[in-house]
């Protein structure tokens, strides 16, 4: 869903710190796949504060986790 709202927004570049490996929609299907597709193309940057995020987004899921 979060993908086809950055193609009818039109988004040029999407910046993330760290991948989702279950369900990150930008990395767990191929860029070609993407662009075949739609009429528009995305560019995505990842990488950003690796470290910094992965650690964020670890204990935001381990205090849902304990609710």
């Amino acid at each position: 869903m979060c993908l086809g709202a950055l193609v009818h927004a039109r988004i040029d570049t999407v910046i993330f710190g760290t991948r989702e490996p279950k369900s990150g929609a930008l990395v767990s299907h191929p860029i070609g796949d993407f662009a075949a597709r739609f009429n528009h193309s995305l560019k995505v940057v990842e990488g950003v504060l690796v470290e910094e995020c992965r650690a964020l987004m670890q204990s935001f899921f381990a205090a849902r986790r304990k609710s």
